[in-house]
Order: C-alpha cells, then structure tokens, then sequence
C-alpha cells in the first residue's frame, strides 16, 4: 500500500506556496510536518523564518548551495541579484545535495516522526538524473503507508503523476516579471 500522494506541478507560480499552506494546516492541526527542499539553499526566504514559529510541528531542511548573500537579503539590506551561481551550484552531482535530500527523506519516513512530508522541488532532481527515478519509486513503494507525501516541481514525472491520490497543475495566467518586476520579499519568497 502507497503512501498518500498529492503532487503539485506545472509551469505557474504556487508550487512550493500551495505546498506550505497544506504543510501549515497540517502543523496547526498538531501534526508533525517535515519540508525537505531540494536544490534549495536559499537561507532567507519566508517559509524558513515562518517554519521557527511553529515550536518543531513544521520543519524546513534544505538541501542546495546557498546565496552568498543571503544574510543581507534576510536582514533586508539587499536583495537577490540574480546572479544564479546557487543554481549553477546545485546542478552539480559533485554536491550530493539530492543524496543529501532523499537520505532525509528516507530517514524521516522511517522514523515515524512526521505525519506529512513534503518534497519540494523533487521533481527537478528527477528530470535532471540527480535521483533516479526508478530508485525514488521502489523507495515510495516501501515507505510507510501511514506518512502522507506532497511532491512539488515543474515537469511532474508522468510515472508520479500516475501514483498520486491527487494532482494540481499550476498554470500562469499573467506574472509581473513579464513587466520587469522580479522577486519581491514577503511575496515571492
């Protein structure tokens, strides 16, 4: 028996924000929540600062390279500068941050300590051959049918999608970085 699957993808914004608020809901109601973000590194965006707040119900891990500017964006001195070394970082197998992830995610799964697990951004380790898809399935066949799971990430492998209890595919009507706007604090991250 599988675990509950719901899968969040498409190519629209609300991936990982429709994921946090079901991660939300599920640590108000008292259960133990775990978001385990792969290829993200961040260390400033507002989930993470959100996460401190509900006393270990919710936690964030990340697994990717880290902005190294990070500590001024937090603080509010400065502000993302797109200068994408982070995701060059991350695409890197060298790093072992998606090892790093899944190994997480395993344990936790294993441990009986959370009650939901999101895996944010998996997709992404998946279609760029940093988890092996095959590998990813036998382990979700295996795990505890007792966690439930929420997938995020554009490009939903179809093997996932075709698992999961439920499927949402975000779709972008209007975004204003189309106008030059570009991530804003408190609204993108």
């Amino acid at each position: 028996m599988l675990p509950r699957l719901t899968v969040i993808t498409g190519n629209g914004k609300g991936k990982t924000t429709a994921a946090m608020g079901r991660a939300i809901l599920a640590a108000w109601s008292g259960e133990r929540v775990l978001v385990v973000q792969f290829l993200k590194g961040t260390g400033y965006t507002g989930e993470l600062a959100a996460a401190e707040h509900w006393s270990g119900r919710l936690v964030i891990r990340q697994f990717g390279a880290g902005c190294l500017h990070a500590a001024e964006i937090r603080d509010g001195l400065g502000e993302c500068r797109r200068c994408g070394s982070c995701f060059r970082a991350n695409k890197l197998p060298e790093n072992r941050f998606v090892d790093q992830a899944f190994e997480a995610v395993v344990q936790a799964a294993e441990s009986k300590e959370w009650d939901l697990l999101v895996l944010d951004e998996v997709s992404h380790a998946i279609n760029k051959g940093l988890l092996d898809q095959a590998r990813f399935l036998e382990w979700l066949h295996t795990a505890l049918p007792t966690v439930r799971l929420v997938l995020t990430g554009r490009n939903m492998p179809q093997a996932l999608l075709a698992l999961a209890d439920e499927a949402t595919e975000c779709e972008m009507a209007k975004h204003p970085i189309s106008q030059g706007i570009f991530g804003r604090w408190g609204v993108e991250y």
